[in-house]
């Protein structure tokens, strides 16, 4: 046996033995409120398809136009030949949307954290993170090769304790960043303190918006819209890949902002840019968003009953204040036989275990969808109530 296949072998076998080994699932059509898995039909309820524009008529409409007038892909990175009008229209709309003054679309929002964190720290700088932050952003935070204080998690006291020895110790650049909502509890970052303490000490602030964008703030603007707070976060990061329906990753704030990274983020530098068809289907999206508040309003409608319906039957479904709602299982042997148990009754939600979440608090992650029919809905509730009570969990 080679050195790799005796790697991976006794790696996969662990993973096996400790219930943390995943298997994708095939789905045969599209992201709706209903896929077809192995030719039978689920409620997805773990899409982050939030208002169902993945499979909007609209959108689809304005990436087969696009298709036809630019092609099936740019050919190049930005800086070089790959920058087309269509790019600059849709971050000039993003701009306007966040009210800020302008804004860089990037190929993932995995790519927007880990390239706008890397684009401006460096091992002179401090990064402040909430210890719940998304893995790009610690990805990101490692790259740098910056100093980093990790606090607790919306402890603002804690927060404070690492501006204040930070003030101490001399450092070039000090960054605060931190999730609107953090993606797998569904829980909101308290803004209005951090933005406070951010200012008392003079640092700059990122947001990760990418699961508020399309769900908080006014047609679905985010955190910062959200907490009225337009104007006094220097760096929001958003989404295109969750509410948003397709794909990429975007960062709003300044005008000189924006030049630098087209400079020196290197996910932007070293990366083909979007295809026209996401392009062109993203901004459509932005103007649903604007044209269709009743979309936002039939998410938050659906999450309320079915949040209420967890919570009816004694799940524990942690401290969510959103559309994600987790139903904490515990060992991962028990969220991987719950995620199974449902399966087995017509409703599709993935198992999240170590290390995305605590090896005691694994789960299924649960996001409602505008698109869910209170049929749906109710049948998920009666999985849940079968399978929790099987499981000892109700």
């Amino acid at each position: 046996m080679g050195q790799l296949e005796k790697f991976l072998t006794d790696n996969l076998n662990e993973l096996h033995e400790k219930n943390l080994y995943f298997e994708l699932k095939e789905l045969q059509g599209a992201a709706a409120n209903r896929v077809t898995i192995g030719g039978k039909s689920y409620v997805q309820m773990s899409s982050n398809n939030y208002l169902g524009l993945a499979t909007d008529p609209e959108m689809i409409k304005a990436a087969k136009e696009a298709l036809d007038k630019y092609g099936a892909g740019t050919a190049a990175v930005r800086t070089i030949t790959g920058t087309m009008d269509l790019h600059t229209e849709l971050e000039n709309h993003i701009a306007k949307f966040k009210h800020t003054e302008a804004a860089l679309v990037l190929q993932s929002g995995y790519t927007a954290n880990v390239g706008v964190v890397t684009g401006l720290m460096n091992k002179n700088d401090l990064i402040i993170s909430d210890e719940l932050n998304h893995a790009s952003i610690i990805d990101g935070i490692r790259l740098t090769g910056a100093s980093k204080y990790i606090y607790k998690h919306k402890d603002m006291e804690d927060l404070e304790r690492g501006l204040k020895e930070a003030q101490e110790k001399g450092y070039g650049k000090i960054l605060v960043v931190t999730d609107g909502v953090f993606s797998m509890d569904g829980d909101i970052a308290p803004l209005p303190n951090i933005v406070e303490l951010k200012d008392k000490y003079g640092v700059m602030m990122m947001v990760d918006d990418a699961h508020s964008s399309g769900v908080l703030g006014k047609a679905g603007r985010g955190t910062v819209d959200h907490f009225n707070l337009n104007g006094k976060v220097e760096i929001q990061i958003g989404t295109l890949s969750k509410a948003i329906g397709v794909l990429g990753g975007y960062v709003a704030g300044s005008k000189d902002l924006r030049n630098w990274l087209i400079n020196r983020c290197r996910p932007f530098l070293f990366s083909s840019s979007h295809p026209l068809s996401i392009t062109a289907a993203a901004l459509k999206a932005f103007q649903i968003l604007e044209q269709q508040p009743e979309r936002i309003e039939k998410l938050w409608s659906n999450a309320r009953y079915f949040k209420k319906g967890l919570q009816d039957l004694g799940f524990d479904t942690g401290f969510s204040e959103t559309p994600i709602t987790p139903v904490i299982a515990g060992s991962p042997e028990k969220a991987k036989l719950l995620g199974k148990k449902l399966f087995e009754n017509g409703v599709f939600a993935t198992p999240i275990v170590f290390p995305t979440v605590p090896m005691d608090k694994c789960r299924v992650r649960t996001i409602v969808m505008a698109t869910h029919t209170k049929e749906d809905l109710d049948l998920s509730l009666e999985a849940f109530k079968k399978v929790g009570k099987e499981l000892g969990l109700i």
